[in-house]
């Protein structure tokens, strides 16, 4: 009884801990979503002063393409390189610096909205600010995915949805900046101070965590949890010596051979063997929507000019709250129904069929496009941006989920890694291919 008291968890009193798990989650994917939602006010910074030397042309900087490149490359390398820094450096660590310096970097940006800069000045500032605060978050990242794992699954479920809703988030605070009155510099300066409230409240829960009794539990109990099976293992091996010499020595063959072949694990060769359909879906699935969001959907404008009103919230409405929206629907659409199958044929050809979104959204009414318009109206471009982000949250979920079904439960964190290596994967090259493709548009 004492031992089961003890093993026993707290309760996680007012849902605090669930909370804070949430706002962690939001946290990590700020510095991403933010400099991605401000588009808008990063290409008007870097259009040339009109008493600049390029006789009026504007110098086509590829803002877009950038910043989804150098967001992701950092993902990318740290994502090989999480081993090797997460046995030397301590979590709390990891997490604390991260987070202080995506503070300073948010700070820094908010305090250029201010500063005249030459554009070529101010794009060099931007791309080293916009790597350095992926960098941190990367690290953040896949810190805080070890501290969840932690707590029981509903936790990490928390977790991804506060990351689902930082793009919704960044959205909302962008359309609050457009919808204040305030002139542009003053409305770019409130949203950047926002992400540096965000993350000072995200730093604040992240301290707050060890002190609630119901985090302290799931956080320090893995080595006691350990050392007590290890006695129990122990004393029972011992009543079985006391009991019958020769039965005994034929249970520790058993018992020597049992555990082997539990803590065997497979090469990571065969394991994505039989996961490498998964692994190129998701690659495929992600750099599918890198390739067109946001280069080409930014660029996309409104029918209705003559509403000022309108046309001021186009973009921040219908293209990133809209993906924001229903990628988190899709996102969790699987907890409903999963379909296809892992098994089926129309898994990988529904993952391949989204490649019709590249040329859909290309022909939308894109501003100073070289293509064909098909599709002018915002209701048109609309009804492809709600199906391009739903597509891309359901399936990206349910390869996240099959993935781990076709291998060994010892195999799964192994199978888990190698999908989140290739996700990323399919990131940075989506954020390449981007830049192919906004020269054809």
């Amino acid at each position: 009884m004492g031992n089961e008291n003890k093993l026993r968890p707290p309760a996680d009193r007012g849902r605090a801990v669930a909370v804070i798990i949430f706002v962690l989650g939001l946290g990590t994917l700020l510095p991403w979503n933010f400099f991605m939602t401000a588009s808008q006010y990063f290409n008007q910074r870097l259009a040339a002063p009109p008493n600049s030397t390029s006789g009026g042309s504007t110098k086509d900087y590829n803002y877009d393409s950038w910043m989804a490149l150098l967001s992701q490359l950092p993902l990318l390398l740290f994502t090989l390189l999480n081993s090797f820094l997460y046995q030397r450096v301590r979590e709390h660590l990891r997490v604390a610096f991260s987070l202080i310096f995506i503070l300073l970097l948010f700070c820094l940006t908010a305090a250029l909205v201010q500063v005249p800069m030459q554009p070529d000045t101010f794009f060099s500032v931007t791309m080293a600010t916009i790597w350095f605060i992926n960098m941190c978050s990367a690290v953040l990242q896949g810190s805080l995915f070890g501290v969840v794992g932690l707590f029981p699954p509903r936790y990490s479920t928390l977790f991804m949805s506060g990351q689902g809703l930082a793009g919704i988030f960044a959205a909302l605070a962008m359309l609050l900046s457009i919808l204040s009155n305030a002139d542009k510099s003053s409305a770019a300066l409130g949203y950047f101070i926002t992400p540096c409230v965000a993350t000072l409240g995200t730093l604040l829960c992240y301290l707050l965590l060890p002190r609630l009794e119901f985090a302290r539990f799931y956080m320090n109990r893995n080595h006691s949890a350990a050392v007590e099976t290890t006695q129990e293992l122990l004393s029972s091996t011992e009543k079985k010596v006391l009991s019958d010499v020769d039965k005994d020595l034929e249970a520790k063959r058993k018992f020597i051979s049992k555990p082997e072949e539990i803590q065997e694990r497979s090469s990571v060769f065969k394991v994505f063997k039989k996961i490498w359909l998964m692994a190129a879906c998701v690659t495929c699935l992600f750099a599918v929507t890198l390739s067109a969001f946001p280069v080409i959907t930014v660029r996309v404008q409104t029918v209705y000019k003559d509403s000022a009103a309108w046309d001021k919230v186009f973009t921040c409405v219908c293209c990133f709250i809209v993906f924001n929206t229903f990628d988190l629907v899709g996102r969790g659409a699987p907890y409903l129904v999963q379909w296809p199958s892992k098994e089926s044929r129309l898994f990988p050809a529904a993952v391949l069929s989204r490649l019709v979104f590249i040329p859909l959204l290309m022909m939308c009414n894109v501003q100073n496009s070289r293509l064909p318009v098909l599709f002018r109206h915002d209701g048109a471009f609309v009804t492809i941006m709600a199906l391009f982000s739903f597509s891309n949250g359901y399936l990206a979920s349910l390869c996240m989920a099959y993935a781990p079904q076709l291998v060994r439960c010892k195999d799964c964190e192994t199978a888990g890694s190698l999908m989140t290596f290739f996700l990323v994967l399919g990131l940075a090259l989506g954020a390449s291919f981007s830049f192919l493709l906004g020269k054809l548009v």
